[in-house]
């Protein structure tokens, strides 16, 4: 039996996002370990260090989906929000997590470098959050409900999503099949739809390539249904054949 698939968002949070600073490398490993553990991306949102809009978009993903993964904000500078921001969301107090505040305090100590309190500001978390483990550098996520919220940083974020991995609902994993296509959209575009509409057990995507003298496409059938994947490409070769003898006979 096909287990059920889990759904999932991510909530990017940062003006330098915003402004082209910082280019995201998050949402494209988030979407790749989602694939992978077969739970559905749905949506992804970038916001800026605005504690009200991090608060109100969060509220929104975590009542729509059943995962929400959140990036960015929980640094040890004035501009890190997201602790409060999330805290707001499920109207909670920030405090200080007590365990969060013995792995840091450790760590700098073992350093030899003083435990400021901006670095302090790394240990807070809502209310009751479990903390999310940080193998690279020590300061925690941390999650509450459906909320995992994890570092900006990519090798960081990256390694937080890995060891939450095994706790995560798994399900089928997605499989993508892609077909070369050297035709452009528009000479298949009706009879590719009318295969979507003959297999609707697939999602099909055409995406269109240039050259710098022709045109083609790369056509992508997507299903948990290896099944259904076979029948779909089946369709979309002999249509392609079919197109191609077209021109030939032109």
């Amino acid at each position: 039996m096909p287990r059920e698939t889990a759904t999932a968002a991510m909530l990017a949070i940062g003006d330098e996002l915003l402004s082209g600073r910082t280019k995201d490398k998050n949402i494209g490993h988030l979407a790749e370990v989602m694939t992978l553990a077969g739970i559905d991306l749905k949506e992804v949102r970038i916001v800026g260090d605005d504690p009200h809009m991090i608060a109100d978009t969060l509220n929104t993903l975590r009542r729509t989906y059943d995962l929400v993964f959140t990036s960015g904000g929980i640094g040890p500078t004035h501009d890190d929000i997201t602790a409060e921001a999330v805290a707001a969301a499920f109207g909670l107090p920030v405090v200080d997590h007590p365990e969060a505040v013995a792995r840091l305090e450790a760590h700098y100590r073992q350093r030899g470098m003083e435990f400021t309190t901006a670095r302090r500001r790394m240990a807070r978390t809502p209310e009751g959050a479990g903390l999310i483990d940080n193998p690279v550098s020590v300061a925690p996520g941390f999650r509450i409900d459906n909320v995992f919220v994890m570092a900006g940083v990519p090798a960081v974020f990256q390694a937080m999503l890995a060891g939450l991995s095994a706790a995560l609902p798994a399900g089928d994993p997605l499989v993508s099949r892609a077909i070369a296509c050297r035709f452009g959209e528009g000479d298949i575009g009706d009879a590719l739809a009318a295969i979507a509409r003959e297999h609707p057990k697939v999602v099909i995507g055409s995406y269109p390539k240039f050259d710098g003298s022709r045109y083609s496409t790369e056509i992508v059938i997507r299903s948990r249904d290896e099944a259904a994947i076979d029948a779909a490409a089946a369709a979309v070769e002999a249509m392609l054949q079919a197109v191609d003898q077209r021109r030939a006979s032109a």
